[in-house]
């Protein structure tokens, strides 16, 4: 059984404003989990105070700033795009937008 560990992070987070020793010892035991054996790192989500909710309501995209909170998580695609419009318009062609869920859109940032 595979699992998606979501890591969320503080809502101020900051890496820049730990010590040079923290920041090492986090880099340090982040290496370690990636190097144990079935674990697989996924892509760093941006924070999610950086997130777009987006929705489609009587055929118009509704977008809603920050992370989206109610349904249970039923998965993720990766997009490419140049600009977080067009990720926005990608996901309302995803079919849960118009459902009654929703898509939340959030950069894929490096943070360590």
């Amino acid at each position: 059984m595979k699992f998606v560990l979501l890591i969320y992070q503080p809502k101020d987070f900051n890496p820049k404003a730990l010590s040079k020793g923290e920041y090492k010892a986090v880099t340090d035991q982040y290496a370690a989990l990636s190097a144990t054996p079935n674990i697989r790192p996924g892509l760093p989500l941006g924070f999610a105070r950086d997130a777009v909710t987006v929705r489609v309501r009587d055929g118009e995209i509704v977008t809603t700033p920050g992370p989206h909170l109610g349904e249970p998580l039923g998965g993720y695609f990766e997009f490419e795009a140049e600009t977080r419009e067009e990720a926005i318009q990608l996901a309302a062609r995803i079919p849960a937008a118009r459902l009654g869920g929703a898509i939340e859109v959030r950069s894929s940032q490096v943070y360590w």
